[in-house]
Formats: C-alpha cells, sequence, structure tokens
C-alpha cells in the first residue's frame, strides 16, 4: 500500500473531477486520488440529450484514466464498498468488464482527507409501480436504454401507422417538470423530426409522437421564477407537448399513469424525473444523513467527521446567509470545487482555512431544444435579475458545458475540443441510430 495518505476523492461527477483535476496539477497522483465505478466521465446536464440521440456518448464522453494522466491524479476504479473511520481507508469493490472478468480485485486505499461526492438519483417516492416501469436519466446506461426503447417503439410504430393512418402515435410521458423533464420533452420533438434525414420520410412529432409532462406543483420550473416557468410552457406547447401541473402521479402501470384522482394517462415509455436522492450506501458510512440519504455537513462542508467532506447533490449544506439549504445544482458542485480546492491545499501545506462556504447565485439557464432557451440571470454589477430566452439563452447554456470542460481540460484544450467537435458535426449524423 501507498505510504503517503492522499486526499481521496469519491464521485467523479462535475464537482468531484473539477477538484481532483485540479489538485493534482498541483500536487500530482500521490497526493490525489479518484475513485469512481464507471470508466467515463460524461457531464450530467447533457443525459437528456444521450436519451434523445441528438449526443453521441461516444463521441462526448471523456476517460477517466486519459483524465488521470493529463491531470495528474491516480484513478481508481471501482464502487465504494466500505468505510474504516478509525483507520482511516476505504474499501474499494472489484472492477469488472462488461464479459464479467475482474479487471482490478477488490482494494483497500488508506486517506488524509476523503471527499465524497457521488450525486444522487431519481426518487421515486415509494411511487407504485415506478422502479418497475419507468426509465431514469441518473446515468449513461439508463439514458441509452431509454434511446433504444424509443428507437424500436417508433419504429414499430411506423410499421403499424404505413398500414393504419389511425394509429395512436408513441405515447411518452415525462413525470417531473423540472430542467431534466422540461429539456428532454424539447429534445425528443427535434430528434424524431430529424428522422426524416435517414429514410423515415413520413416521420413528424405530430403524428408519431405524443408528449405529456406531468408536474405536482402548479407550475413547471417550480423553483425558479415564475416568468421563466410561462415562457417555458409556451415553448413546450409550441412544439405540441401537453403540460399537466397540480398532478400527483400515484402509480405508475405498464401501460400508463394513474394521478391522485384516479385519472390515467395512457404512456408507451415513462421517464421519471421528479425529486432526488442521494445514494442508500451513504447511511451505511456511519455520518449523518438526511430523510433522502443526503450526508449532514456544515458551513465549511465538513460531515460530523472533520476529516471527510461532502459536497454537490449528495450534501446537505446550508445556505450561509439564508434560511434554507444549497439546491441541488451544477453551478452549486463547481463553486463548492472551488472552495474545497482552497481548503485541502492549505491542508497539504500544513496551513488552515476555516472560511465557511458561501454560495452565489448567478441563476438558471433551460435549453428547450437546439435553438431555444430561457433563463434568469442575477446581475452582479446591477444587483437585478435578468431574463435571457432564445438563442441567446441557448448559446449561454451551451457555454457552462464549456465551463465545466474548462475547468478539467484547461482552455486551450477545451477550445481544440470543441472546435473538432464542430468540424465533426458536420459530418456526424444528427440523431444516433445504431
Amino acid at each position: 500500500m501507498n505510504t503517503v495518505t492522499p486526499i481521496v476523492i469519491i464521485g467523479g461527477g462535475a464537482g468531484g473531477l473539477e477538484l481532483a483535476a485540479k489538485l493534482g496539477r498541483k500536487h500530482g497522483p500521490d497526493k490525489v486520488y479518484l475513485v469512481d465505478k464507471d470508466t467515463d466521465h460524461i457531464w450530467k446536464p447533457s443525459l437528456h440529450e444521450v436519451a434523445a440521440g441528438t449526443l453521441d456518448i461516444h463521441r462526448e464522453g471523456l476517460s477517466y484514466f486519459m483524465l488521470a494522466r493529463d491531470c495528474h491524479f491516480t484513478f481508481i476504479l471501482g464502487a465504494l464498498e466500505g468505510l474504516d473511520r478509525e483507520k482511516k481507508v476505504i474499501h474499494v469493490a472489484a472492477a469488472q468488464n462488461e464479459a464479467g472478468q475482474t479487471l482490478f480485485p477488490a482494494r483497500t486505499i488508506a486517506y488524509g482527507t476523503l471527499v465524497i461526492a457521488v450525486g444522487s438519483k431519481s426518487n421515486f417516492f415509494n411511487t407504485p409501480g415506478a422502479a418497475e416501469h419507468a426509465i431514469t436519466l441518473d446515468a449513461t446506461a439508463q439514458a441509452e436504454h431509454f434511446r433504444m426503447q424509443l428507437l424500436h417503439a417508433l419504429t414499430q410504430h411506423q410499421g403499424t401507422a404505413a398500414v393504419d393512418t389511425t394509429a395512436e402515435p408513441v405515447r411518452i410521458a415525462i413525470v417531473g417538470g423540472g430542467a431534466t423533464g422540461v429539456e428532454l420533452a424539447a429534445e425528443l420533438t427535434e430528434a424524431v423530426a430529424s428522422l426524416h434525414f435517414y429514410g423515415a420520410n413520413t416521420f413528424t412529432p405530430e403524428r408519431h409522437l405524443s408528449i405529456t409532462l406531468i408536474e405536482g406543483a402548479d407550475r413547471i420550473l417550480a423553483a425558479l421564477p415564475p416568468e421563466l416557468s410561462a415562457r417555458a410552457t409556451q415553448l413546450l406547447h409550441d412544439r405540441g407537448i401537453t403540460v399537466r401541473t397540480g398532478v400527483r402521479v400515484t402509480e405508475v402501470q405498464a401501460n400508463q399513469l394513474v394521478d391522485q384522482n384516479g385519472e390515467c394517462y395512457a404512456a408507451d415509455l415513462c421517464v421519471w424525473a421528479a425529486g432526488i436522492q442521494a445514494p442508500v450506501f451513504l447511511t451505511t458510512l456511519g455520518l449523518e444523513t438526511n430523510r433522502i440519504h443526503q450526508l449532514v455537513v456544515n458551513e465549511r462542508l465538513e460531515t460530523v467527521d472533520p476529516s471527510i467532506y461532502a459536497m454537490g447533490d449528495c450534501a446537505q449544506a446550508p445556505w450561509v446567509g439564508e434560511d434554507a439549504y444549497l439546491p441541488a445544482r451544477a453551478q452549486v458542485a463547481h463553486q463548492q470545487a472551488n472552495y474545497l480546492r482552497r481548503v485541502l491545499d492549505a491542508k497539504i501545506k500544513g496551513q488552515s482555512h476555516t472560511a465557511p462556504f458561501t454560495y452565489k447565485d448567478y441563476g438558471s439557464l433551460v435549453a428547450v431544444g437546439h435553438s431555444k432557451g430561457v433563463g434568469s440571470l442575477m446581475g452582479v454589477l446591477s444587483g437585478k435579475s435578468w431574463f435571457v430566452e432564445g438563442l441567446v439563452a441557448r448559446m449561454m447554456y451551451m457555454s457552462l458545458h464549456l465551463m465545466h470542460h474548462a475547468a478539467v481540460l484547461g482552455v486551450l484544450r477545451t477550445f481544440s475540443l470543441a472546435l473538432g467537435r464542430l468540424l465533426l458535426k458536420r459530418s456526424a449524423p444528427r440523431i444516433k441510430l445504431h
């Protein structure tokens, strides 16, 4: 075992990877470890594009092994299996390939400081049938699964519609009117509209696809300003998407959903995008958790064990200056990564860093298709909130992804990568059919 007790980061999502990359470039692979159960990283807000087939994961994903080499951290492939706080070690499960062959055996890794950044997953709220019949977009594999199910349903429908013009369209129900649900609904209409480029000349979203977005609150994007919600609703209506608010799904069945009033919603495919919870295994680590399994941390992102930090969606962190907890947003994880970089950099140097984490809300952006978007920007200079929409909002939304890549890869490499993808896009298919 390595005699150096490094900083070990569990989870290579947006925040965890940014932290590992920045610390690794400064302190090297002996002092910075990143542990993740997957081999590739993808920016989670883009999973709705993977699900619709408008983004190819094999072009977009970044290899953790490649990133470890370039950013000078050590990557450990495997899932966190246990934690021994007294000995300050973690237990990592054996890693296997798709054929079931063992790539790496189970390992024990010593740590000096542990950072847990394992993100979140969908919360079914114990809704009967949801786990069996609904698809979530928590990971790449789930997004790919939905894409394949959608392609199968559409091709089956095309054959039926060729002989029966009155055939019902493919019915998709999306539960949850947050950013994921709204963005997926819009992306699906654009994906189906592109199918005519691939020999399916009769495909139109109006004839072959019926999308219903179901939200329990009185408006979609309920956590964002009402003006943004209203504009997003109008943009969805313009695309033929049915938006139902104030509806609580009480049961998911194989071909339909049932709400609190007993009303049924036909659904050939159901996507669950309502609510989040942290992974259940966090409750087994001997650390304090809340009702949705998040690790409870203080204003310095410390758990009850001062050598263990938690950040991102898996942490319940106080919002300093507000009577609330920090929201589960990518910009929170990004700012927390920058904060912990300073904290851990000071710790490596034998210094102390006691300032609390303070969150600055820069607003929110939501993509409604490839050419539209809506958002509210918190004015840094004016102190006012600005509403943006259309292509400007969409371009700003895309810039968030580039900013994440720049934090990991650096500005020059991100620019080269973005330019290369832009040029390749002219020869690449508009949607992924294979």
